[in-house]
């Protein structure tokens, strides 16, 4: 939101505290367009595809820095019923630019096992969002801090927060908005994600991206990043044993290798009940705004979301109702 504010020529001040959990800066930033057993496109994914990498490119070539890696994700098939489900949506034309075809099993790298075939997702990718988020709270020098909700005070145009006088105010806050009173009944619904930081020097893997029944991304210097757990009852941000075990079962039932753990790392997705997004002005509250509820494709959807409330603030063009917060909770 703040690149696509100053990028539009606004003066924008970045408040917030880097302590505090936040899913992005643990995320593993991946893109896939297909998801789900059923192999079904993303919502909106033609439009959220070019959206995102054209964004990510412009930060990246201004700062001359890489964050954006397009990579290959072959996705293994569990059973003869999958087979089925995939070769039936690859004769469906509108999936001609995401799916390649279905390759017979064992022809993928031996150490993968490999027994009902596997195929390849186009397009997909994964963002260095800790870079990411990093390089722009450098760029924007931004207050290191956590936000004192009742400092911040209506004017006759706008906000007044300590020294500061803003014309609007947009909440940004992910899972953390639960404590935010100005939107206490935001419908968010925070999902745990776990994910592991993993290291094997002997096991080089081709690029790619390789989901079977958890995912697996090689960094190519010895590195992987295993993900992710998906978990709507422990509100908790911290890693547990039992997330770890999850993942590390789902990576031996599909390869054969030893790993040593590096790191294990924990956050709360942003969901809705409806899985799409939280955007707009908060109600009876001029000048506050959310850009909320991104849910686990926060990577693909927040680039062209967020010049859709840009484009909201600044030339009045009306909110997608898909999107539109006043669709479905009512705030203080």
């Amino acid at each position: 939101m703040a690149w696509r504010l100053a990028e539009a020529g606004e003066s924008v001040v970045l408040i917030g505290d880097s302590r505090v959990p936040s899913a992005s800066m643990v995320a593993g930033g991946v893109i896939n367009p297909v998801t789900g057993r059923w192999s079904v496109k993303s919502w909106r994914i033609d439009e959220f595809l070019p959206a995102a990498e054209a964004c990510y490119r412009a930060i990246e070539a201004r700062f001359g820095i890489q964050l954006y890696h397009q990579i290959p994700l072959i996705r293994y098939c569990q059973n003869e019923a999958d087979i089925k489900r995939i070769g039936k949506r690859m004769r469906n034309p509108r999936y001609a630019d995401v799916l390649g075809p279905l390759h017979s099993a064992g022809k993928g790298p031996p150490e993968i096992k490999d027994e009902h075939g596997s195929y390849e997702i186009r397009n997909a990718a994964f963002v260095e969002l800790p870079k990411l988020l990093d390089c722009l709270r450098e760029h924007f020098n931004a207050l290191d801090q956590s936000v004192d909700y009742q400092a911040l005070k209506p004017t006759a145009n706008g906000w007044q927060y300590q020294q500061i006088h803003a014309q609007r105010v947009i909440f940004c806050e992910g899972a953390g908005l639960h404590n935010n009173p100005f939107c206490k009944t935001l419908p968010l619904t925070p999902i745990k994600g776990e994910t592991l930081l993993l290291r094997n020097d002997q096991l080089q893997l081709p690029e790619a991206l390789y989901h079977h029944k958890k995912w697996l991304l090689p960094y190519g210097d010895g590195s992987f990043r295993l993900g992710a757990t998906y978990d709507e009852n422990d509100p908790a941000p911290t890693p547990t044993e039992a997330g770890a075990a999850e993942l590390l079962d789902g990576l031996r039932s599909f390869i054969d290798a030893d790993f040593q753990i590096i790191d294990h790392l924990a956050g709360l997705r942003p969901g809705t009940p409806d899985a799409r997004p939280l955007i707009g002005q908060v109600p009876n509250k001029p000048g506050l705004y959310v850009f909320n509820g991104l849910g686990s494709k926060g990577a693909s959807v927040a680039p062209l979301m967020s010049q859709h409330l840009v484009d909201h603030l600044l030339s009045q063009s009306p909110l997608d109702p898909e999107v539109d917060l006043n669709r479905s909770l009512s705030c203080v």
